[in-house]
C-alpha cells in the first residue's frame, strides 16, 4: 500500500474528474458537474507532472484533452439525437400532447396567429389556443406578446414572423 500512496491524488482526482466529466454529458447545460470535472482533471496532471516531470505530464495532458473532447462529443450527440433529447429532463410541458409535436402537426398550424409567450432571441415560445409551442423567428428579437404569424415548422419548432411584417404570407 505504501508504493501507492504518492500516486493516489493524481488516480482519484483523474477518475473523479472523468466521472463528473461523464455525468455532465447525461445532463442538460454546463455547470458544477462539468467545471468541477475539468479543475480534477487539471489538477491529475499537475500531479503527474509533480511526480513524473514533464514528459509524462503532456502524456496526461493530451489523454485529458482526449476525455474532455469525448466528454463533449456524447454530451452534443445524446442533446441532439439521443436518450437526452427524449428524457423527462427535456420539458416536456411545451408539447401538444396528442401530436407530440410532431413535424405534420406543426405544419398544420401554418398561417395561424399566435402571441409570444416568450421573448423569442431568436428562440423562444409562442402561445396559440392555450397551448405554447416552440417557435423561432427570422433572426429578429420579439419581445413576449408580440403577435406574430406561423409561417413554417422546422424540426421539433414552429418559424414565425411578426404580424406586421408577416400579414401578406399565408
Amino acid at each position: 500500500m505504501n508504493t501507492l500512496y504518492p500516486y493516489l491524488p493524481m488516480i482519484l482526482f483523474f477518475i473523479s474528474g472523468f466521472g463528473l466529466l461523464l455525468a455532465e454529458a447525461f445532463m442538460p447545460g454546463f455547470g458544477i458537474a462539468g467545471i468541477s470535472g475539468i479543475v480534477l482533471e487539471v489538477l491529475a496532471v499537475f500531479q503527474v507532472w509533480r511526480v513524473f516531470g514533464l514528459g509524462p505530464a503532456l502524456i496526461a495532458t493530451l489523454a485529458v484533452l482526449l476525455v474532455i473532447g469525448v466528454t463533449v462529443y456524447l454530451s452534443y450527440r445524446s442533446a441532439m439525437k439521443g436518450r437526452l433529447s427524449k428524457s423527462d429532463l427535456v420539458l416536456q410541458d411545451t408539447q401538444h400532447p396528442e401530436a407530440e409535436n410532431s413535424l405534420e402537426a406543426l405544419q398544420a398550424l401554418s398561417g395561424q396567429e399566435a402571441v409570444a409567450a416568450t421573448p423569442l432571441r431568436p428562440a423562444g415560445q409562442v402561445e396559440l389556443s392555450g397551448r405554447r409551442y416552440n417557435a423561432a423567428s427570422g433572426g429578429e428579437f420579439l419581445e413576449k406578446g408580440t403577435r406574430v404569424r406561423i409561417t413554417g415548422a422546422e424540426g421539433d419548432h414552429l418559424t414565425v414572423c411578426p404580424l406586421e411584417t408577416g400579414s401578406g404570407e399565408a
